[in-house]
C-alpha cells in the first residue's frame, strides 16, 4: 500500500484499514511466535502500513485545525 492510495480515502475507510492491519499484524505477530515464519518481512511491512495510516490520519487532523 502506497501513501498515495491512502490520500483518496476517507477517514472512516482510513479507520477500517486500520483495524485490519492492526489485527492482520497481531495474527502473523501470533504466528511468528508460535511457528517461525519463512517470510519474516511481511510483519515488517504490516507495521509500516499501520504507520502509513496513522501519518495520514495524523495529518488530516492537523490540517483541520
Amino acid at each position: 500500500m502506497k501513501a498515495a492510495e491512502l490520500h483518496d480515502l476517507t477517514v472512516s475507510d482510513l479507520m477500517e484499514k486500520l483495524d485490519s492491519e492492526r489485527s492482520s499484524y497481531e495474527k502473523l505477530r501470533f504466528q511468528h511466535n508460535v511457528s517461525s515464519m519463512e517470510n519474516t518481512t511481511v510483519l515488517k511491512e504490516s507495521r509500516r502500513n499501520i504507520a502509513r495510516i496513522l501519518t495520514e490520519l495524523n495529518a488530516r487532523k492537523i490540517a483541520e485545525k
